[in-house]
């Protein structure tokens, strides 16, 4: 019997109109070269990430994600969302209990997208 696979999951917070592009640079950064196991947000921007979870045959969890405790703390998205950072907080949530970020939010260069990376275990 083997141990608990990990399961990594970039979260992404999102700006209206943001596109294909953004999503891609933001996860990059974050991923670098790893490819996540799952997409996440907020369910208010699954039509903007849907299309990406599809062309990389990942599923896309669609969270909530007020009352999530994050390192970054924006003050515009926690009055928004009710969390600091809407991609780690979606990272956390989608990857399960006892997640932990292996990657902070970062910003795609356009600033229209961030993506963090939360790793959990799969069993």
């Amino acid at each position: 019997m083997s141990g608990p696979v990990p399961f990594r999951v970039a979260g992404f917070g999102l700006r209206p109109g943001a596109g294909r592009q953004s999503l891609m640079a933001a996860l990059r950064l974050a991923a670098g070269d790893e490819m996540p196991s799952a997409l996440a947000t907020i369910p208010e921007r699954e039509a903007a990430l849907r299309p990406l979870a599809q062309e990389m045959g990942l599923p896309l969890h669609l969270v909530a994600v007020a009352g999530v405790a994050t390192p970054t703390r924006s003050a515009r998205v926690l009055a928004s969302h009710g969390t600091g950072s809407v991609a780690e907080a979606a990272a956390l949530v989608a990857a399960g209990p006892g997640a932990r970020l292996v990657v902070g939010r970062v910003v795609s260069p356009d600033g229209m997208v961030t993506c963090a990376v939360a790793e959990g275990e799969m069993i």
